[in-house]
C-alpha cells in the first residue's frame, strides 16, 4: 500500500493524486503554478519545497527589478550575437512588466529609483562607449524609451560614492521586496496544495502518471514540472545543463544622512548594491573566487564577505566602519547558456531551471512558458 502510515483523510486529502505536481517553492514554481490556475482554474495542483522557505535565491537575492547593466550586455553581444543578447534583454524587461502589472507597487515594495552601472576608467569602460549608440537604438525597440543609458558622471559624489570614474544611468531600473513578492503569489494561489519542509528524491514515470518519491510520502500526478533551479542536478542529472551559483549578500546597520539612492551595478554585474530605507545592501564578489561558489551549501564565507566589505569602505565611505547587521546567501542556478531551459524531459515531465541570477526579472515570463508547454 502507499503511503501506509497516513490516515485515510490524509491519503484522500493532502496525499490524492494531482494532475500537476510542481517541484520547487520559489519564483518559477510560483508563477507556473499562478499561470497554469489562470488558465485552467480547476486544476489540482501541489507545490512542493524542501525548505521551510524557498531554498534557492528567490527570497535570498538582492531585489532588484533589473533588465541589464550596459556592460553586462555588451558581453552577451559579444559571446551570443546581437538577436540572442537582444532576446534575453527583452525576457527581463517583459518579465517586470508582468511582476508590475499583476501586483501593485505597494504591496512588493517597488521603488523605481532607476539604476547606474559604475566603471573605472579602462578597457571595460571604453569598450562600452563605443556600444553605447548602438545599444541604446536597440534597447529603445525593446523599452520604447530612448536613450536608455545617459553619462551621469556628475552624480557620483552627490550619491556618495569613491573611487569610480564614470557612472552610466537607467531610469528604467527599480528594487523590490523579494519577500514581499514571494508572499504576494503565494497568497495568489488560492487551491493549490503547499508542501514546504518535503524534499523530493526522485520520481518514477509510470503509463500515463508520474510517481513523485518524497522524504515524507509520494504522491502521483499527470504532470510534474520541476523548477529547483540551482538544485536542478539533483533530480535531471545530465539532462539539466546547470550548475549551483552561491550568491552572497550583506546588509549595514542604518546610516544617518545616507546619500546613496538606486541600484548599483559594477564589474559587468558581478557587485551590486543598493540602498534599502537609510542602510547599504551589497552582494557578489563570486568573481573572487568562482570554484568555490559553486556550491548549494548556503552559508556565508569569510573570503566573499571579507571582499564586500573592502568595497564598502572603498566605494562607499559612509558604509565604512558601519556594522554589518545581516549576511546570508541564496543558490542561483547557471550553465553554458545565458538563457533559462525550459523543455519537456518525457511525456509527462518538464523542467524550467537555469535563471543565470536574473530570476527576479524573468521568472514571470518562465513560469508562463513552462505553464503553457505542461498544457500543450
Amino acid at each position: 500500500m502507499e503511503n501506509p502510515t497516513f490516515s485515510i483523510w490524509e491519503q484522500e486529502s493532502y496525499l490524492a493524486p494531482r494532475d500537476i505536481i510542481i517541484v520547487g517553492g520559489g519564483l518559477v514554481g510560483l508563477w507556473s503554478a499562478f499561470f497554469l490556475k489562470k488558465a485552467q482554474p480547476g486544476l489540482r495542483i501541489a507545490l512542493l519545497e524542501r525548505g521551510a522557505l524557498p531554498s534557492g535565491a528567490s527570497t535570498r537575492n538582492a531585489g532588484f527589478a533589473c533588465f541589464g547593466s550596459p556592460s553586462e550586455i555588451v558581453r552577451d553581444i559579444a559571446g551570443m550575437g546581437l538577436k540572442a543578447a537582444l532576446e534575453l534583454v527583452e525576457m527581463r524587461v517583459r518579465g517586470l512588466e508582468i511582476t508590475r502589472r499583476t501586483f501593485a507597487g505597494s504591496r512588493i515594495q517597488f521603488e523605481a529609483c532607476g539604476g547606474y552601472e559604475c566603471f573605472r576608467d579602462g578597457l571595460e569602460y571604453h569598450e562600452v562607449m563605443a556600444s553605447l549608440d548602438h545599444l541604446n537604438r536597440d534597447l529603445k525597440n525593446i523599452t520604447g524609451h530612448a536613450p536608455v543609458f545617459t553619462h551621469a558622471d556628475a552624480m557620483a559624489s552627490g550619491l556618495g560614492l569613491r573611487g569610480f570614474d564614470h557612472l552610466l544611468y537607467n531610469p528604467l531600473e527599480g528594487a523590490l521586496h523579494s519577500g514581499a513578492l514571494v508572499q504576494a503569489l503565494t497568497e495568489e494561489l488560492a487551491g493549490v496544495t503547499f508542501f514546504t519542509g518535503v524534499e523530493v528524491v526522485g520520481y518514477e514515470e509510470s503509463g500515463p502518471e508520474v510517481r513523485v518519491l518524497t522524504t515524507e510520502f509520494s504522491l502521483r500526478c499527470k504532470q510534474l514540472l520541476i523548477c529547483t533551479n540551482g538544485f536542478a542536478r539533483q533530480l535531471l542529472g545530465d539532462a539539466a545543463d546547470v550548475v549551483p551559483a552561491r550568491g552572497q549578500v550583506l546588509l549595514t546597520a542604518p546610516i544617518p544622512d545616507l546619500s546613496l539612492k538606486g541600484t548599483f551595478h559594477y564589474d559587468q554585474g558581478y557587485y551590486y548594491f543598493r540602498n534599502l530605507g537609510n542602510r547599504v545592501l551589497l552582494g557578489g564578489a563570486r568573481n573572487q573566487a568562482i570554484e568555490e561558489e559553486t556550491t548549494t551549501e548556503r552559508v556565508p564565507t569569510p573570503l566573499i564577505q571579507s571582499a564586500l566589505e573592502h568595497f564598502l569602505a572603498t566605494h562607499i565611505p559612509q558604509a565604512s566602519g558601519v556594522p554589518i547587521t545581516h549576511r546570508w546567501a541564496g543558490i542561483m542556478g547557471m550553465g553554458g547558456e545565458k538563457r533559462p531551459l525550459i523543455q519537456r524531459l518525457g511525456e509527462h515531465i518538464t523542467c524550467a531551471v537555469r535563471l543565470s541570477g536574473v530570476g527576479v526579472a524573468i521568472s514571470p515570463l518562465v513560469g508562463r512558458q513552462a505553464a503553457a508547454l505542461v498544457l500543450g
